[in-house]
């Protein structure tokens, strides 16, 4: 028998909101009921986030337009076009798939020992670097030793989700110290400092290396996994991610710093 005969629209749309964005996209292919059923906004806000509204409001950037928009619409555009909230210094988006948080901690949020002294780093604008979603990015000039942070409360997250955390960054076309010592990358819940447990990885081997400890993203930043963390109830604490060398001798320069981001391992 034809489910969409025994059903009405309204309930198939509601069975569907129980299942996932993925789910519901091959759905709309199933035949046309299926497809006027999942573009009802009563499918989409189920998989938007809970708080989606106040995430929106907090954004820096024209919402005028994202309200106007169909669920549906939303949905997508916040999983392509990153929001950045939190006065620029923090961008939000949804993983297309699952429809679960992602999270971009700007430089300019991070904690850099030394970041405030232009001998030591200096930020970049976005005129520079168009490229970037932030305003401002951080530039290494020259450190002995490196110690980069970032950290975001763990209620911002989705919950019952594995995250992974991940340095977004590139090369200046001068750099020098990332060619042949690892750098230590840490993630941890904190006040779980003896849980965690450290990558160490060399940034800029040499271009004949395989495998390569990074990956393209495609809009010219490369990103390196940085450890991963289970946000088990949402209100764990704070997540601490990083990057340091505190062994010192070498001078590592050229390092540009975007962010850290947070999203689901899927």
């Amino acid at each position: 028998m034809d489910i969409c005969v025994v059903l009405p629209e309204e309930c198939i749309s509601r069975i569907i909101s129980f299942t996932s964005p993925r789910d519901a996209c091959r759905s709309s292919v199933v035949s046309p009921t299926f497809k006027s059923a999942v573009e009802s906004d009563a499918v989409w806000e189920k998989f938007l986030p809970s708080d989606y509204q106040q995430i929106i409001s907090s954004s820096s950037s024209t919402t005028t337009t994202l309200v106007s928009l169909s669920k549906k619409d939303l949905y997508f555009h916040l999983c392509d076009n990153p929001l950045l909230i939190d006065n620029g210094t923090l961008s939000f988006s949804l993983n297309k798939a699952s429809g679960k948080k992602c999270y971009m901690v700007g430089a300019r949020r991070l904690s850099i020992v030394w970041g405030e002294a232009p001998q030591y780093w200096t930020w970049t604008d976005q005129r520079s670097l168009p490229e970037s979603r932030f305003a401002e990015v951080a530039e290494l000039n020259f450190v002995w030793w490196l110690d980069v942070i970032g950290r975001l409360e763990t209620k911002t997250l989705s919950s019952k989700i594995n995250y992974a955390a991940y340095l977004v960054f590139k090369f200046a076309n001068s750099r020098h110290g990332f060619e042949s010592r690892p750098m230590e990358l840490s993630v941890h819940l904190e006040g779980s400092e003896s849980e965690a447990r450290n990558k160490r990885v060399v940034l800029d081997p040499p271009r004949n290396s395989l495998p390569r400890p990074y990956q393209r993203r495609g809009n010219g930043w490369m990103e390196i996994e940085m450890g991963e963390f289970f946000n088990e109830h949402g209100d764990d604490g704070i997540v601490v991610c990083s990057l340091f060398d505190f062994h010192g001798g070498d001078v590592k320069c050229g390092l540009i710093v975007e962010g850290i981001e947070l999203r689901p391992k899927i």
